[in-house]
C-alpha cells in the first residue's frame, strides 16, 4: 500500500492521518461510529418538499412532509408493542402514505405513483457537510448507520448520495426499533466491542439519551434546520452528551480527523 503511494501520479495525495486524541478525550477509545440518519445525516424534510413540489406543484408540500414523518412515530409504536408483527419501514411509510394522500387530494394516484412516491425516502439528499465529515471520520473509526430505515432503503440512499458507510446496520437486522436496546447494543455485538467502544452521533437528543442508558458513548449534530427553515429546532447543548458539534465536519475536527 506504501508503494502504491509513492508512485502515485504527481497531485493525487493521500489524506492527512488523524490526530492522536488525549486520553482523557471522551471518546478516546471508542472504534465504532454508529449513525441515525434521517435529520442527521440526510435533509428529509427538504428533499421530501423539493420532489414533492416538482411532482405536484400546487400540493402543500411541507405540511405534506411534516404530516408524513409525524405518522412515523405511532406507526413504529405499534410494532413497538406488538400490536403489529415486525414490518420494514418503507411499508410503514407506504400505510401513512396512503392514509395522507385523500387529504391532500391526491387519492387519485395509482399504484406505480404511488410505489414511487413512496420510495422518495430512498433518495434523500445529505446535509451538505455530510459526505466530507464521514470521508474524514472514516480514516479513523469504522462507520455504520443505526437506523429505523431498513437495509435495502438505507443502500439506496447510501448509493445515490455517495454516504462512505463501511456496514448498514438497521431495525432490520435487530428486528427491533429505536431506542430498543437490543438496537444499541445489537452494534456493539455485531463488531465485538463492548458498548463503550462505540458512539452514537444524532441530531436528537432521544435517541442519544437511549443510547447513552445502553452504556454508549453520544455525539450530538446541530440540525436547525430539520423541520425546514422556517421551524428551526432548539439545538442548544445538553451537558449529558460527550461531544456537541455543528456539523459533522466539525465533528471531525473535533476528533482530530
Amino acid at each position: 500500500m506504501n508503494e502504491q503511494l509513492d508512485n502515485a501520479p504527481s497531485g493525487l495525495t493521500s489524506a492527512p492521518s488523524p490526530t492522536a486524541l488525549p486520553a482523557s478525550h471522551p471518546l478516546a477509545h471508542v472504534e465504532v461510529l454508529a449513525f441515525d440518519i434521517f435529520g442527521t445525516v440526510v435533509d428529509w424534510h427538504g428533499s421530501i418538499t423539493r420532489e414533492l413540489r416538482a411532482l405536484y406543484p400546487g400540493l402543500d408540500a411541507d405540511t405534506f412532509a411534516l404530516a408524513w414523518r409525524q405518522g412515523y412515530q405511532p406507526a413504529m409504536e405499534k410494532v413497538r408493542t406488538g400490536a403489529q408483527g415486525w414490518t420494514l419501514l418503507d411499508d410503514l411509510h407506504r400505510g401513512i402514505l396512503d392514509d395522507l394522500l385523500p387529504r391532500f387530494g391526491l387519492a387519485h394516484l395509482d399504484e406505480a405513483r404511488r410505489r414511487h412516491l413512496n420510495r422518495v425516502w430512498h433518495r434523500l439528499d445529505a446535509w451538505a457537510d455530510s459526505v466530507e465529515g464521514l470521508t474524514r471520520l472514516k480514516q479513523r473509526y469504522t462507520l455504520t448507520t443505526l437506523s429505523n430505515g431498513n437495509i435495502g432503503l438505507l443502500t439506496d440512499m447510501a448509493k445515490r448520495a455517495g454516504l462512505p458507510w463501511d456496514c448498514v446496520l438497521s431495525a432490520e437486522v435487530f428486528r427491533a426499533y429505536k431506542p430498543h436496546p437490543d438496537t444499541y447494543l445489537g452494534v456493539a455485538r455485531v463488531f465485538d466491542l463492548a458498548p463503550r467502544q462505540v458512539a452514537l452521533v444524532a441530531a436528537h437528543h432521544e435517541d442519544l439519551a437511549a443510547a447513552r442508558d445502553c452504556g454508549l458513548y453520544t455525539a450530538y449534530i446541530e440540525r436547525p434546520h430539520e423541520f425546514g427553515a422556517a421551524r428551526p429546532k432548539d439545538v442548544s447543548p445538553l451537558p449529558c452528551n460527550d461531544v456537541h458539534a455543528a456539523s459533522l465536519t466539525d465533528l471531525a475536527g473535533q476528533l482530530g480527523c
